[in-house]
């Protein structure tokens, strides 16, 4: 018996060699395809059946299903117990593409990959031996499909669609992942929501080239048929629910081992509006050839997300707030899409608020559809004298300030450039409003040796003693700041109290400088009394090294430090 069986192993790998037809018919069968599970095509909700999203002008879609089946294909005893599994394992991959046209055409392919398969050869008792798929992989029959929408829309309660598929023999008669021959299915669909529910059903016709038997029942020409219902949750997305799918050939309807029918229970979830994962498990309900024991799949899939405008207003459904009634933009996410309501006048000044440039304002009608609704402009204003010198805000080059009018732009209503008189413009005078020599350090210039300024009579050089004494150096220069001095305080009898103030720089003793400065302070007022100023208009006070002006810890710093001042009280 054994070596009859390695005789008909044998014959069986010349024949698939030699392809001697009626040889094999005779002693050795023919695999066939045995995966009964078509995939949808890609862009369904579905593994199997269709939800029939058809939307989209040029719009693609790719995805992979990864499908593990245990014992598709055994033969059992007379008793029903299990005697071979001819095919036991096999793990394939769905590799597939669709694209839809026209909002309404979609055309797709589909290619199984087995990437391993194994099983056990098998001896039927009138004689038909059935070997053990030939290799670990193998590719299956390659499928085409064309599908056009003829009613609805996906997500409506009720869309039906048409068309066909058919498989190119690419697949491995002795890995029983082909047929050998072409096939052929035209088949019509439906699918549809309601509310939460959704669920789809096909139906079609499957003319297979080949006409055999797999112990004892017969195989051809088919009619399949698939149905799935389930609910959308999480946002619509995830679908959770059953589907049901199988075949039965013509020529033995509905018969045990001939109507091979499955069971999934499968979830689909959506992680953006273009990727979806998939992953669900199954057993066969009939013991039909093809029919596993168990089933698992896996899918991934990308799907070109979908900007969908049922009511061809130009606002996607998404952003539509009434998106089965054609409306107008909306920066109000609730009115977004709508009708618009009647035409509004929210200033009520009688021009609709959709040609007024101004709708918040009452206006008048122009012809300018810029100022058309918007206030006429305000009549022009009288000329302005702002600082009242006589020349007009817009002539006037010192609007803020009183000037003279002059024929100079530049100058024009801007005040005297020589206010003191002094042969000196105000640009450059130092003291602008005491006349004075020129001088050419910036400071100095058209300023006299002393002037009234901020609180006090200023005075532009020093008043010079002998070291470490009270006593005033002889010579022009002292001589020449304190009859300076002098005349300032003649010619302004209103001053009715001046303070002179010493100051020295930082070195020696503190107390001895504080007394040097006091000293240096009367010494100047004796002076002014000498030549004939009321010593009740005159105090002094020395401050030693308490009050400097400059730092000293240079020459000239400390320099500026020994000096004398004048405040007016």
């Amino acid at each position: 018996m054994q070596q009859r069986t390695l005789g008909l192993g044998v014959l069986a790998l010349v024949v698939s060699v030699l392809g001697a037809e009626d040889v094999a018919s005779a002693q050795v069968a023919r695999g066939f395809a045995v995966d009964k599970l078509e995939p949808s095509e890609r862009g369904s909700d579905w593994f199997t059946n269709e939800s029939l999203d058809l939307r989209g002008k040029v719009r693609p879609a790719f995805g992979v299903v990864a499908d593990y089946q245990y014992r598709p294909l055994a033969t059992y005893r007379s008793n029903g117990d299990l005697h071979a599994s001819i095919v036991r394992n096999m793990l394939a991959l769905h590799a597939g593409g669709a694209v839809n046209l026209f909002d309404r055409l979609r055309l797709s392919v589909s290619m199984p990959l087995v990437v391993f398969v194994d099983g056990h050869s098998d001896t039927l008792p009138n004689g038909t031996f059935y070997p053990s798929p030939s290799h670990d992989q193998a590719i299956g029959d390659l499928r085409f499909a064309a599908d056009v929408r003829l009613l609805g829309n996906y997500g409506d309660v009720f869309t039906l669609a048409a068309g066909a598929q058919i498989w190119a023999p690419t697949g491995n008669e002795a890995t029983y992942t082909g047929d050998g021959d072409w096939r052929f299915q035209p088949r019509a669909m439906v699918a549809g929501d309601v509310g939460s529910f959704t669920y789809s059903a096909r139906l079609g016709v499957s003319y297979r080239g080949r006409k055999d038997s797999f112990a004892g029942s017969s195989f051809g020409s088919e009619l399949a048929f698939a149905g799935a219902a389930g609910v959308r949750l999480a946002g619509h997305k995830l679908i959770v629910g059953p589907e049901i799918f199988g075949t039965t050939v013509l020529d033995d309807a509905f018969g045990k081992r001939s109507t091979p029918a499955e069971g999934i229970l499968g979830a689909h979830y959506a992680a953006t509006d273009e990727l979806r994962f998939g992953a669900g498990v199954g057993t066969g309900l009939t013991r039909g050839y093809g029919s596993p024991e168990f089933r698992a799949l896996l899918g991934i899939e990308w799907a070109q997300a979908v900007v969908t405008d049922r009511d061809g207003d130009g606002i996607p459904d998404k952003d539509d707030a009434c998106s089965d009634v054609k409306g107008v933009r909306n920066d109000d996410p609730a009115k977004n899409g709508c009708p618009a309501e009647p035409p509004a006048d929210r200033d009520h000044d009688g021009i609709l608020d959709r040609d007024d440039a101004c709708p918040d304002v009452p206006g008048v009608r122009s012809d300018d559809p810029a100022k058309n609704g918007c206030p006429p402009p305000p009549p022009p204003e009288a000329p302005k004298d702002g600082d009242g010198d006589g020349v007009l805000d817009v002539d006037d080059a010192c609007p803020a300030e009183p000037g003279l009018k002059t024929t100079d732009p530049k100058t024009n209503g801007c005040p005297d450039p020589d206010r003191d008189q002094d042969g000196i413009p105000n640009v450059t005078d130092a003291c602008p409003d005491e006349p004075g020599p020129q001088d050419p350090d910036p400071k100095r210039n058209g300023c006299p040796k002393a002037f009234v300024k901020d609180g006090q009579i200023r005075i532009l050089d020093q008043v010079k003693f002998k070291t470490n004494s009270a006593d005033i150096l002889p010579g022009k220069e002292s001589e020449d700041v304190l009859q300076a001095v002098l005349a300032v305080l003649i010619a302004h009898p209103e001053i009715k109290k001046v303070r002179i103030e010493g100051h020295t720089d930082n070195r020696g003793a503190a107390a001895l400088n504080k007394k040097l400065s006091g000293s240096r302070a009367a010494s100047v007022v004796s002076w002014l009394t000498s030549h004939q100023i009321d010593k009740a208009r005159l105090s002094s006070e020395g401050f030693g090294a308490d009050r400097p002006i400059s730092e000293n810890t240079t020459e000239e710093g400390r320099q500026n430090n020994r000096r004398v001042e004048f405040h007016i009280e």
